[in-house]
């Protein structure tokens, strides 16, 4: 039996916050003792981790990343082996990524090519939700079949007409499938159809800079769309998640649907709460490196989605890491910004970023567990196995320096892309050291885990409505 003992930390979770010593036994989490009690007095390892001063928390849960997406001719830079390590060094020990359904194709066949892709590479552990673009009576089908296996997750998108998108009868039927066999439905909420319309009135006025990417995808055109899913949703009988949510519009309808008792849920990311449109606007072709859908939005937006999450209106921040380099990559939008590969990297500075927000007064440090790590388990169907640090749970720990003092940079992360969307940013705390399922990824900030360490994890289904 391997036994680790984690000492001298003040322990936080979602739930509470306690100085107490952890014992790790054969991946899991054993037992928990006050530090000063003659029960962890007593406890014997064959390693000790001195967490003195520093904070013991959950390893993160990252429910919305894209490793080896293709995307508008190339594909996203980090693969599953870069990133799932890059997420190490950030504290995040679970993603979860999303397999691709390619019009015409089955179910089935996107979510093997994406186990093929993952299969062995990845540093963490590791779980799939099911991009759903094609919808018809076998993908209908099909979706019960991902359900009973573990993959009980569906995301659709209205945007991206002629790639991604579903029509709202074909979203509808999607919703009254997962209404029957307990899946839960991620949801793009942009009007694509509108939107599309934009793009072509702007490019046809010589606006083509980064910064019209924002300016095209309308505040309001989120919001109507989050309306519309909401409504569709209610039509069907279905739960409804909605991600990246970056506009203070988008964040009251989900607020005015959850007060009155409806299951729908919303996810932000931190570009939304840390980046703006004055990023988009950057000289040159430098605005470029801060496209994504939905975009980044005026800073005063950012109050609403911190109160969002301070209330609850909003439960999770996952990153949606889709990185594409600038050089190659976002470069082939010079000229035409409907054509610069929509993404931001950022697996690696949740975790951080989230505890500035701490140091900052934005949230509490059990809140910043709740949206980072537990709140993502429970509704993704991996509780309480993630997100949590209890007896029985996998032993997925971070050791958290909150003093110390880091600058965030290309030249420093480990995420495979050549810019940081925070350069030259200076934060608060940084994580020391990380196990995953009690195997030390992460020792004093250096690496020590491998390629295929990770586990692919069969997830229930969403844990907010059971």
């Amino acid at each position: 039996m391997s036994r680790t003992v984690i000492k001298g930390g003040l322990v936080v979770t979602a739930a509470e916050e306690m100085h107490a010593d952890v014992l790790v036994e054969d991946g899991t989490v054993a037992a928990l003792a006050a530090s000063d009690s003659a029960c962890a007095r007593g406890w014997s390892a064959e390693h000790t981790i001195d967490a003195t001063g520093k904070y013991v928390v959950p390893g993160g849960v990252d429910a919305h990343t894209h490793f080896e997406l293709p995307f508008g001719g190339t594909s996203s830079s980090d693969t599953f082996e870069t990133g799932t390590r890059a997420a190490a060094w950030g504290g995040t020990t679970t993603v979860v990524d999303f397999a691709v359904q390619t019009r015409g194709q089955a179910l089935r066949e996107g979510l093997d090519t994406w186990h093929a892709k993952a299969e062995g590479r990845c540093a963490i552990d590791y779980a799939f939700h099911m991009i759903l673009s094609d919808v018809n009576e076998g993908s209908l089908k099909e979706m019960d079949h991902l359900v009973a296996e573990g993959c009980t997750s569906f995301k659709l998108f209205m945007a991206y007409p002629g790639v991604f998108y579903s029509d709202d009868g074909q979203i509808l039927r999607a919703m009254q499938r997962a209404a029957d066999n307990g899946g839960l439905i991620m949801m793009h909420a942009e009007n694509g159809i509108a939107i599309d319309v934009l793009v072509e009135q702007a490019l046809a006025a010589g606006k083509t800079d980064p910064r019209y990417h924002g300016e095209v995808r309308k505040a309001l055109l989120e919001a109507e769309a989050t309306h519309r899913a909401i409504q569709l949703a209610r039509v069907a009988g279905s739960p409804l998640y909605v991600v990246h949510v970056s506009a203070q519009e988008a964040v009251a309808e989900l607020a005015r649907a959850r007060h009155a008792g409806l299951p729908v849920f919303g996810e932000t990311c931190p570009q939304y709460l840390f980046l703006s449109t004055d990023n988009l606007a950057e000289p040159g072709f430098e605005g470029a490196k801060y496209v994504c859908s939905t975009p980044l939005r005026p800073r005063e937006h950012q109050a609403a989605l911190w109160r969002g999450l301070r209330t609850d209106d909003l439960q999770v921040v996952s990153t949606d890491h889709c990185p594409f380099c600038f050089a190659g990559q976002k470069e082939l939008g010079r000229g035409d910004f409907s054509k610069i590969p929509n993404g931001l990297p950022g697996v690696e500075n949740r975790m951080d970023l989230l505890h500035q927000a701490v140091v900052d007064g934005h949230i509490s440090r059990r809140r910043w567990i709740e949206i980072a790590c537990a709140a993502p388990a429970r509704m993704f169907g991996l509780a309480p196995r993630k997100g949590t640090i209890a007896p029985g749970s996998d032993a997925d720990v971070v050791v958290y320096d909150p003093h110390a003092r880091q600058t965030l940079s290309a030249a420093t992360h480990h995420m495979n892309v050549d810019y940081s969307a925070y350069e030259g940013k200076e934060i608060t705390g940084q994580v020391e050291t990380v196990l995953c399922r009690g195997v030390t990824v992460i020792d004093r900030r250096r690496f020590t885990g491998r390629a295929g360490h990770g586990h692919y994890l069969p997830r229930s289904t969403c844990q907010y409505l059971t």
